[in-house]
């Protein structure tokens, strides 16, 4: 028995370089006009049995704009960035550059006082693991860029260090297949080019 888990990134509410931990903030025009943009490679995932997302603003929004009515999912909320919550990297970089090269080099550290990188990932990929596994079920799950790459660290056994090296852009996708601890990366072409 196998499952399809298939992780679409929220779409943006902000410009890359303002990005913020822990962002609440609701998706911004660019971002709206992304959805619409790419709404007929991803509107079919609706079709998926299962259909979630992380609790911020915009992966609710992202969701809803889908059409896949999302079940909210605490477990596929972003990192617990403690005092770093709302500051962008370079602000925390300006306030506690220590600290912030420590996080950076020891997945097991929280100089933040919030959750450190390895639990981030195992909650996350704890939250993967019990899915229910039904042959051939369909999940769709909308969430933060950072969740994805969590789920793809854990799902692939990376080192936690790789987590640095994923880039997950607004509104990507990816697909993960099996189940409990045993994932296999799946890569689609979608029917629309994208930019």
């Amino acid at each position: 028995m196998h499952l399809r888990v298939t992780f679409v990134a929220a779409a943006r509410s902000s410009s890359l370089l303002a990005e913020r931990f822990e962002d609440d903030r609701p998706l911004d025009q660019a971002g709206w006009d992304e959805v619409q943009r790419v709404a007929p490679d991803l509107v079919p995932l609706a079709a998926a049995e299962l259909r979630y997302c992380s609790p911020t603003p915009r992966s609710r929004a992202t969701g809803d704009a889908l059409g896949y009515a999302p079940l909210v999912q605490p477990a596929l909320r972003d990192c617990d960035m403690g005092r770093w919550r709302g500051f962008t990297l370079g602000e925390a970089m300006a306030r506690e550059p220590s600290a912030v090269d420590a996080w950076l080099a020891d997945p097991r550290s929280a100089p933040h006082g919030g959750e450190s990188l390895l639990a981030f990932i195992s909650r996350v990929g704890g939250w993967l693991d019990t899915r229910p596994v039904e042959d051939g079920s369909r999940i769709v799950a909308v969430a933060e860029p950072s969740v994805v790459r969590a789920a793809l660290v854990y799902a692939l056994r990376a080192q936690p260090s790789s987590y640095w090296n994923i880039d997950v852009r607004p509104l990507s996708t990816v697909t993960l297949a099996g189940h409990g601890g045993r994932w296999n990366l799946r890569l689609e072409a979608l029917s629309h080019q994208r930019v």
